[in-house]
């Protein structure tokens, strides 16, 4: 029992030694933050760590009295915990009075006020995150007053604008978007069969003359050819009745008519879509949604709507067709090409959203960054519905923000190289 008190006594008298070392400690010395790299970026220099206490938190030193600041989040939401010291030994938490302020970027205060729970004192608040502010804390005890300032920052850094423009980071804010959800199906160019003319002799005769060759863009009205009645022996001339493209010209000079059309001419100034839908898609397609028709290389497209879902499937494939016209006066998309139709099947307005090319992941979180002037700081999203080029926010982020949009993972780079870590 003796040997048991002996031990207990000694390691209580090697804790208070080690913690007086602590405490006696000079203070850390801050460089000013307006030190660049060599890039220009606004990195603070690598210093020294601050002091840490018993449980690890950062050490706030006056005079003989002394805080150790936590965020404890150990299966629970964020929060300070604060132990108070005096010449090197624990002080009980109801005699502290403790105020804390932090400044967050875009002008934002928390106040954080404490009460006394066990050993230490306890946040009423949750800290917010990103953990990323500069703090103010103020504490009474036994009739003193203790002030401390302090930066805690993470995912946060500095990059001056002719930096950032030449960097090529690009933000806008955040803001409401109606979300589409698409079904994207293939399917093939086809003439509008509304917009295609056999073109056949009125009177069986001789061809005279041909005065149009396959391939030739005609208007309507044009004359084609001229034939020899074989009736009367007069001629008589053939004209186009659309204008369009001659696809076809199935005779020669010298030649009887026939039965058979002497010109097919095609318009192809509108041209039909037609979209293969499989079962899996049957009941979300229907007539009248928006379609953007693109063609595989993704170099043309056009807007259009559903006009027509036919009734019957196909024997073979088990699809069903679904048909959309588009303007082709360009005529940059040509029958029996094959395209993809991407199919606005749903929308829904929602009040907040974000670029998804925008993300980055942030330790455990999916996030961006937000531009406060030349300041970058990361910010942790709680996301929502989402199409191919936007995510909802549900929390994380406010309406307004300025975040980047473009080059985000250099903004990660440059604060992963700064050391801005998660750190309490």
């Amino acid at each position: 029992m003796i040997r048991n008190l002996t031990a207990v006594a000694l390691i209580s008298l090697v804790t208070a030694v080690l913690l007086s070392l602590i405490l006696t400690a000079p203070p850390e010395h801050h460089d000013s933050h307006d030190d660049h790299d060599a890039h220009g970026h606004g990195h603070e220099p690598h210093e020294e760590e601050p002091a840490k206490g018993p449980h690890g938190g950062r050490l706030l030193q006056q005079d003989d009295f002394a805080l150790e600041i936590t965020i404890y989040e150990n299966g629970l939401p964020p929060e300070f915990r604060v132990y108070a010291y005096q010449g090197g030994h624990p002080v009980e938490p109801d005699k502290v009075v403790l105020l804390m302020t932090l400044e967050r970027t875009g002008g934002k205060t928390d106040q954080i006020r404490f009460s006394p729970q066990n050993a230490y004192l306890r946040g009423n608040a949750v800290v917010k995150e990103p953990h990323s502010f500069v703090v103010d804390a103020s504490a009474s005890f036994d009739g003193q007053q203790y002030n401390w300032r302090y930066e805690n920052f993470e995912g946060r850094t500095r990059i001056p604008e002719n930096i950032a423009e030449e960097m090529g980071i690009r933000t806008e804010a955040a803001g409401p978007v109606t979300l589409k959800q698409t079904r994207t199906l293939t399917g093939r160019v086809q003439t509008d069969p509304n917009r295609l003319s056999r073109i056949r002799p009125r009177f069986p005769g001789i061809v005279k003359t041909i005065r149009h060759e396959l391939g030739d863009v005609v208007a309507a009205g044009a004359i084609l050819a001229t034939v020899q009645s074989n009736e009367s022996l007069q001629d008589y001339q053939v004209r186009a009745p659309i204008g369009g493209l001659i696809i076809k010209r199935d005779i020669q000079v010298g030649e009887a008519t026939g039965e058979e059309p002497l010109f097919i001419i095609a318009d192809l100034s509108a041209l039909w879509v037609e979209l293969d839908v499989f079962v899996r898609d049957l009941a979300l397609v229907k007539q009248g949604q928006v379609v953007t028709i693109e063609s595989l290389d993704g170099s043309n497209s056009r807007a259009s709507r559903i006009d027509w879902v036919s009734p019957l499937t196909a024997h073979a494939s088990q699809s069903v067709r679904a048909r959309a016209t588009i303007d082709n006066k360009d005529g940059l998309f040509r029958p029996g090409q094959f395209i993809r139709g991407h199919v606005a099947v749903a929308e829904r307005a929602v009040p907040l959203a974000v670029r998804k090319s925008a993300l980055q992941f942030f330790r455990d979180f999916q996030v961006v960054y937000a531009r406060f002037g030349d300041t970058y700081e990361v910010r942790m999203l709680e996301l929502g519905g989402q199409n191919s080029d936007w995510i909802e926010v549900l929390s994380g982020i406010e309406p307004g923000t300025q975040y980047v949009t473009e080059n985000s993972y250099l903004i990660k780079a440059d604060i992963e190289k700064s050391g801005a870590s998660h750190d309490h």
